[in-house]
């Protein structure tokens, strides 16, 4: 029973944790299937977007800190749609009046949910990272990663040697989380593969809504090919590699400001 309890109380915080990619899945449903009007559908989604993101501040789901790293994702996500979708990976197949060079806006939220997500199950779970490796290792990895998302039109395609090097990384790095007054570990490397996982399964759903599509999926809906796990995955790490890197900056600065308040503290007594 305690284990079942426990396994209700995670699936709570990752419920909580999701509320932004539901809200995005919903949309695209129902958008799917009833018109709206005045606007298009693409217009649309992103004044749901929009709204959405003022209600998870309003509401305090999410922080004004966690908003500068979703906005982050955003601009990431956004660059890497447009260069795709120019360079015939993807279409987004209806018109809008907020579309930039094919893309319209609200894909960068989909980046974005991602972002929310992983910044708030770290602060509901009260994630740790042990054996972290160092900034000098995971910032360019994390870099190499996003980077050949776009040479690998123009140049070798090296995802494959960049998941061993992400192996070789993070072979010994663990995730440590709380559950209720529980703490469990988890090798980071099998988070990364499962939060890509579930991605993939979520594209499956988008694609089949429409909120973009594959050039195989022009005249019937199919699924997205199971290689694309591999992308969501390096895509996954380079997201929980730029909130790592900045909850461990965000920490550093508040350790820094606490030692200067004692210090300040101890010198007025």
């Amino acid at each position: 029973m305690r284990a079942i309890k426990q396994l209700i109380r995670f699936g709570y915080q990752q419920a909580l944790s999701c509320i932004f990619p539901v809200i995005i899945f919903a949309s695209l449903a129902i958008t799917k299937f009833i018109e709206l009007p005045f606007l298009s559908r693409y217009d649309w989604l992103l004044v749901i977007c929009l709204l959405t993101q003022v209600f998870m501040i309003a509401s305090g789901l999410e922080t004004k800190k966690e908003l500068v790293v979703i906005t982050l994702f955003h601009i990431i996500g956004l660059n890497l749609e447009i260069f795709k979708v120019n360079m015939g990976s993807w279409v987004y197949p209806e018109e809008a009046y907020t579309k930039i060079f094919g893309v319209p806006l609200y894909s960068g939220f989909m980046y974005a949910s991602v972002a929310s997500y992983l910044c708030q199950a770290w602060r509901r779970l009260d994630v740790r990272l042990v054996k972290w490796p160092s900034i000098l290792l995971a910032g360019p990895l994390a870099a190499a990663i996003y980077l050949n998302f776009f040479t690998h039109h123009y140049w070798l395609d090296i995802r494959w040697w960049l998941s061993a090097l992400v192996v070789i990384v993070f072979l010994r790095a663990w995730v440590d989380y709380k559950v209720g007054n529980k703490r469990y570990r988890m090798p980071i490397i099998l988070s990364f593969f499962l939060i890509g996982f579930f991605i993939w399964i979520a594209e499956n759903i988008a694609t089949f809504f429409q909120a973009w599509e594959y050039p195989n999926q022009a005249e019937m809906w199919s699924m997205v090919h199971l290689g694309k796990v591999s992308s969501w995955l390096l895509l996954v790490i380079v997201s929980f590699l730029i909130v790592a890197m900045l909850k461990q900056s965000q920490g550093k600065i508040e350790g820094l400001l606490d030692r200067n308040n004692q210090d300040i503290a101890k010198s007025k007594s």
